[in-house]
């Protein structure tokens, strides 16, 4: 899991790592070389490389906290005290430039901390991916509502230096086939390139739909990423 001497790894390489032990930091929960969001936060976790005193260190979070998700390039080394819970084979894409946007007959609007029981609401019903009760705290995001109610939304989660993830993109089943998500991811991977930074997300390598969305919007792919989630036995 680390790099070769004299080799710098790309940070999208290891996604949860650069950004918790980076800018998002002040989200996570430290153990020595392992650690994890806050499980108010999300489910990611990760260690400094693969040795036993990392391994023993998030068997600790685990124990301590609950399930843990990893995303790397390759399957970890079984961690004692823990089993596999799930596992999947995820692609990794980024967008250089993106697609221009149409013109649309609905509002977007930011989303506020207001939102909040409302966006975990919708991520709860559409399971677009781990979403929990301060997820949205985690960059920004915008939706679209009709008649007060959300019926889609899109934002950002893990931020490595130079790049931000575009996460959390659902809409309600009322609502679908309208072109809300699409308008949605782009508006964020959009304020992502005005900041200068690379838009990036993950998706289920099985979910060919998806992936055409993301191709469609300028979305490449860059990697594969095996997601394994851990819990405690």
């Amino acid at each position: 899991m680390s790099a070769a001497k004299g080799v710098r790894s790309h940070p999208l390489d290891r996604p949860v790592w650069s950004a918790f032990t980076g800018r998002q930091a002040e989200h996570a929960i430290v153990d020595g070389p392992a650690l994890r969001v806050d499980p108010d936060y999300g489910l990611f976790a990760a260690t400094a490389d693969n040795r036993p005193g990392s391994l023993a260190a998030l068997q600790r979070l685990v124990h301590a906290h609950g399930e843990v998700g990893l995303f790397e390039r390759f399957d970890p080394p079984p961690v004692p005290g823990t089993a596999v819970i799930k596992r999947a084979l995820c692609w990794q894409m980024t967008a250089d430039s993106l697609a221009a946007p149409k013109p649309v007959t609905f509002a977007i609007e930011p989303l506020t901390e207001a939102d909040g029981p409302e966006m975990l609401a919708l991520a709860t019903l559409t399971k677009p991916g781990p979403f929990f009760r301060r997820t949205h705290q985690l960059g920004d995001f915008v939706g679209v509502k009709i008649d007060g109610r959300l019926a889609a939304m899109a934002g950002e989660r893990m931020r490595p230096d130079g790049f931000t993830e575009v996460s959390g993109v659902c809409t309600h089943p009322d609502f679908r086939g309208r072109g809300y998500a699409a308008r949605l991811m782009l508006q964020v991977a959009g304020a992502i390139q005005a900041r200068g930074e690379t838009p990036f997300l993950h998706s289920y390598a099985d979910n060919a739909g998806a992936i055409a969305l993301y191709q469609a919007l300028g979305f490449r792919f860059r990697c594969e990423q095996i997601l394994t989630v851990l819990g405690p036995v």
